[in-house]
């Protein structure tokens, strides 16, 4: 895998790279002691068991097993195979990079992604132009009557594709920009004859959408008129996933992070509007649902969501699907429900940022929300209780704290007149119909349970726990590694993959240096990056020499004499056959055994004495 780049190229970029400052662009992070901590990007947690470690550069779950370095943080997180990560990060550090052959797939692949990325810069620059020009007079009017101002349309890269069926098609090929790739961008169709290609965009006001390295991954265009589709966006390609994908992330992230909360909106007028209005912490969705990708993204930059959303149906419908969202991925939210007849974007303009922010307070948490809600659409009456509860009784027993269970329990009792005891059993009931492994829920208190067999799903036996101690020892005391290879300790493991790290580690450790081989990049899967990540970051008290040797010395027996006793079994049962001929065979078999242990007994023992 790292053959593609030299590997002092790959060390001279890792080196030069704060694991913490890439992995905070993500997560939120937080210091605890030698490490830093925080909700896990790759999977749904309360509380965070996600861990960075800045000496030894390397993350680790201890709630799913993901682990690895900032090349697989990169990998996993945005999707990019190894050499992608390199490359990206040495972008970022000014590094660069020589040629070197890779295989035609991984050349046609990198390549196309950056071609996608030019094309998409070029596409927002003639967007740009086009508001500009005498015929973009009616776009540069709508924008001035939705009171966007001109440094608004600057700082978001607005502009305006003309009427017509070819203008990109036309600026494109003048560009000698190959049409297939530009298609390929989402930006043209092909025709159904399949001769020739017209624009996707046309007489729109264009939203170019960034990834957060501040490259286009594609485009939202919005009619001027009562025409529809109103809002049109480009297609999923390779570099554009609707569904991890944030407009205005690339702009409000560091003031997200820096306030501690984000507000969500639904379109890119709202954003745009609250953010020239002085909201700057807030990002819209792409016109799709709220996604479980979309909210891991804000947990990583906020403790605290603020969902803004319009008071009419649907707008009630977007809030009640994007909270079991939340509660889901264990996000602190709120739902903030604008007045009839305004969106985000009228009631800024109309009321300004103070009212904003005085509606702000009367936010409702996730489940007075969903209490509300409930009793909106069912009432007051017998049958209407009783839906209510039955709508509240799942998220009620999903909230982790029972503290706060029993308040918001005794709130819906309060609220509907029904007595807390009637609600309580409603939701124990649910939690016993819910509370097993092989369902959709898991009891809390075998969460983290499942959570420790998670780390340790390798380790099923005794000899396997001592293997992964020796693997671990490999990786954080590398002039041990000697002595692994001197007294063949590996031909010994039974789990292999724990045998593969060892076996990557020999090969790839230089004996002259006092530092851990940079592993990460020779293993192959997941897996083993995830498992070699758990074991670099144990802290063991014993990494000494002679801890070490001791440690070898006992796994080496420990397997020597688990051998001979199962010889000794076979030699004891062709004697019971009279099998002399099997009997002599084994016999000397375990004389040449018992040699060769004693052998590697004394050289151990020398070694630690």
């Amino acid at each position: 895998m790292a053959g593609l780049i030299p590997e002092d190229k790959i060390s001279e970029i890792k080196n030069s790279v704060d694991i913490v400052e890439v992995i905070s662009e993500v997560v939120f992070l937080k210091k605890a002691g030698n490490n830093y901590v925080g909700l896990c990007p790759f999977h749904s947690e309360k509380t965070p068991s996600f861990t960075v470690n800045p000496d030894k550069q390397i993350f680790y779950c201890f709630g799913c097993g993901v682990g690895g370095n900032v090349y697989t943080f990169l990998m996993k997180q945005d999707g990019l195979s190894f050499v992608e990560a390199v490359r990206q990060l040495a972008r970022r550090y000014g590094i660069s990079i020589p040629d070197q052959r890779s295989s035609p797939e991984s050349q046609k692949k990198y390549r196309e992604k950056e071609q996608l990325f030019a094309i998409n810069k070029a596409a927002m620059e003639f967007f740009q132009d086009c508001l500009k020009r005498p015929d973009g007079r009616k776009a540069r009017d709508y924008l001035k009557n939705r009171r966007i101002h001109q440094e608004t349309i600057d700082l978001f890269r607005l502009g305006f594709v003309p009427d017509g069926w070819d203008n990109l098609v036309r600026f494109s090929s003048k560009q000698k920009s190959a049409l297939q790739l530009v298609e390929k961008a989402g930006l043209i169709v092909s025709r159904p004859s399949k001769n020739g290609y017209y624009d996707r965009f046309r007489n729109r006001i264009m939203f170019p959408i960034f990834n957060q390295r501040q490259q286009v991954i594609g485009f939202g265009g919005r009619v001027m008129d009562d025409s529809l589709p109103k809002y049109l966006n480009s297609p999923e390609t390779s570099i554009f996933n609707k569904s991890t994908s944030l407009y205005g992330l690339n702009i409000a992230r560091q003031v997200c992070r820096e306030t501690g909360t984000v507000y969500l909106v639904e379109g890119y007028f709202d954003m745009i509007s609250l953010y020239q209005a002085g909201i700057k912490n807030v990002v819209a969705t792409l016109g799709t649902s709220l996604t479980s990708a979309h909210v891991r993204l804000l947990k990583g930059i906020a403790r605290k969501v603020v969902l803004v959303f319009d008071s009419d149906s649907a707008g009630i419908k977007a809030a009640q699907r994007g909270v079991s969202l939340f509660m889901q991925e264990a996000v602190g939210a709120k739902v903030m429900i604008l007045p009839q007849g305004y969106d985000p974007d009228t009631y800024i303009n109309e009321f300004g940022r103070t009212s904003f922010s005085e509606i702000t307070d009367n936010a409702l948490e996730i489940i007075p929300f969903l209490i509300e809600s409930a009793i909106d659409r069912h009432g007051f009456s017998v049958e209407g209780k009783l839906s209510v509860v039955n709508d509240l009784k799942e998220p009620i027993r999903s909230i982790a704290n029972p503290v706060a269970r029993s308040l918001y329990v005794k709130e819906l009792a309060e609220r509907i007149e029904v007595d807390e005891k009637v609600i309580l059993n409603a939701v124990k009931t649910t939690a016993l119909k819910k509370n097993t492994t092989g369902g959709k829920s898991v009891p809390v208190s075998d969460r983290k349970l499942l959570q420790g067999q998670k780390r340790q799903e390798f380790f099923l036996n005794g000899q396997s726990k001592a293997e992964s101690k020796i693997i671990a020892m490999m990786l954080q005391r590398p002039k041990m590694v000697a002595d692994i290879i001197e007294n063949n300790v590996l031909a010994y493991f039974e789990n292999k993959t724990l045998k593969t790290i060892g076996e990557t580690v020999i090969q790839h450790q230089n004996p002259d240096s006092p530092e851990p081989v940079e592993i990460f990049s020779y293993l192959d899967t997941e897996k083993e990056r995830s498992l070699a990540a758990a074991l670099s970051m144990d802290d063991e008290d014993c990494w000494d020499d002679s801890g070490c040797r001791k440690l070898i010395f006992q796994f080496v027996s420990v397997v020597r004499n688990r051998n001979v006793r199962a010889l000794s079994q076979k030699i004891k049962a062709a004697e019971e056959r009279n099998d002399l001929q099997l009997v002599q065979t084994l016999l000397e078999e375990k004389q040449k055994i018992a040699r060769k242990n004693q052998k590697q007994k004394m050289l151990i023992l020398k070694s630690i004495i």
